[in-house]
């Protein structure tokens, strides 16, 4: 699954480069409105190729990463997806790791890919662009104890039972904290995890969709997280990008 917002120079290469990865792989785009176009290049792919393989949702506008990821996973839940991958349009992720994505997929409930494990790492970033990246997961393992080192990252695999022990209409943030609570939620569903190492790259065209907001609001939902984490404890101890196999 991947979402987006004025993507027309990547859309029409990454595309193909992940269904090239797998023969079993379909790709949802979740589209919120691009004025360049973006939806009419994927509606390209769709009648000149890969029309079994592509699917499209098109949103009335810009209406969040977050509502989007979530819009997309549910889609897949619905279709019938065992595993759905969210993944960036820019090229920042590459879908040479899907395959390695696919194959621990049948051994853990959720895969996350991280730049921070032996052999991952990020390339054409600035020093800033690092401390902050790498603040967000400290910040985010110190306040809700939960020892993922990659906790913002976009590039992740979810099982359909993990995803529907999470109760997806009940997430409510975007951005970078919504990378954070979807894999707190996972991790309090008790799924099994994984982290996979890649190397993280700068997208290749467009403009990044990155805020001083949305970092922001990342700094206060962990807390959120925390207190209604907490609450969830109590209660169970008291008592899609998608492969259809």
């Amino acid at each position: 699954m991947v979402p987006t917002y004025n993507e027309r120079e990547n859309i029409a290469q990454i595309v193909p480069a992940i269904l090239a990865t797998d023969s079993r792989l379909q790709v949802l785009i979740v589209d919120d409105g691009s004025p360049d176009g973006t939806a009419g290049v994927v509606t390209e792919l769709k009648t000149c190729e890969y029309g079994s393989r592509l699917f499209l949702e098109r949103r009335s506008g810009k209406l969040g990463l977050g509502s989007a990821y979530v819009h997309g996973l549910k889609w897949g839940l619905e279709k019938g997806y065992s595993f759905i991958i969210q993944m960036d349009a820019d090229w920042s992720h590459s879908p040479g790791y899907i395959v390695r994505m696919l194959e621990l997929a049948d051994k853990f409930d959720f895969v996350i890919s991280s730049r921070y494990v032996p052999g991952g790492g990020t390339l054409n970033w600035g020093r800033g662009r690092k401390l902050l990246s790498r603040f967000a997961s400290y910040y985010s393992r110190l306040i809700l104890g939960v020892n993922f080192t990659d906790f913002t990252g976009g590039f992740n695999g979810w099982s359909e039972q993990v995803l529907r022990k999470i109760d997806l209409d009940s997430l409510k943030s975007d951005g970078y904290s919504f990378q954070i609570e979807l894999k707190y939620r996972a991790h309090q569903s008790g799924g099994r995890h994984v982290e996979l190492p890649i190397v993280f790259n700068e997208r290749r065209a467009g403009k990044s969709k990155m805020s001083a907001s949305i970092a922001m609001e990342a700094c206060w939902r962990v807390w959120q997280l925390r207190l209604s984490g907490s609450a969830l404890s109590v209660v169970r101890d008291s008592a899609i990008i998608g492969k259809k196999l």
